[in-house]
């Protein structure tokens, strides 16, 4: 038998027959799931040093479990020093097993180690169904040592749902246990 994580079956066993109920879907296919969650990060001074988008994506990788890329500049400007194709970020898509388990290391590690956490702010959703929360320190995360970082950076994290209207899209991530504002 291959490795299913917590929360994938979670979802199937708690989260999808309630949401079935509250919202009165007819067939399980219409329930609201997760399809990816985007992990990104502007790098600040990238410019002018070029090693710190290399351990940029070496600390992103570590926390996603799943290998970075750097993200391009699309327009020069003039005024920052920035060409077209310099790389300015660091982006990771995760999908399947690993969004899971990204997923349940937010929501039980990572988030309680914030600072004076009250829980996430609700207002976040997009009007489409997706949640992005900023995270304003990586070191939140237990995969990165605090004594070999030089800069803290935060990092936008966003949740792609299937959810039609931010209501579902709130209960499906309420249901899988992300820690709102009371």
């Amino acid at each position: 038998m291959s490795y299913v994580p917590r929360l994938r079956t979670k979802y199937q066993k708690e989260v999808a027959p309630a949401l079935m109920d509250q919202f009165q879907y007819k067939t399980v296919m219409q329930v609201p799931k997760i399809t990816k969650i985007c992990i990104n990060q502007g790098v600040n001074g990238a410019t002018q040093d070029k090693k710190l988008i290399e351990v940029s994506i070496n600390e992103i990788s570590a926390i996603a479990g799943q290998k970075a890329v750097s993200a391009k500049a699309r327009k020069s400007v003039s005024n920052f020093k920035l060409r077209e194709g310099m790389p300015v970020g660091v982006r990771v898509t995760l999908r399947g097993t690993q969004m899971y388990e990204f997923l349940d290391r937010l929501i039980t590690v990572a988030l309680p180690r914030v600072r004076d956490f009250k829980g996430v702010n609700d207002k976040s959703f997009d009007g489409r169904g997706n949640y992005t929360l900023g995270v304003t320190e990586q070191i939140i995360f237990p995969e990165i040592d605090i004594d070999k970082i030089n800069k803290i950076q935060g990092m936008d994290i966003t949740f792609v749902t299937t959810a039609p209207t931010d209501a579902e899209a709130l209960a499906l991530l309420k249901g899988m246990g992300m820690p709102f504002k009371k």
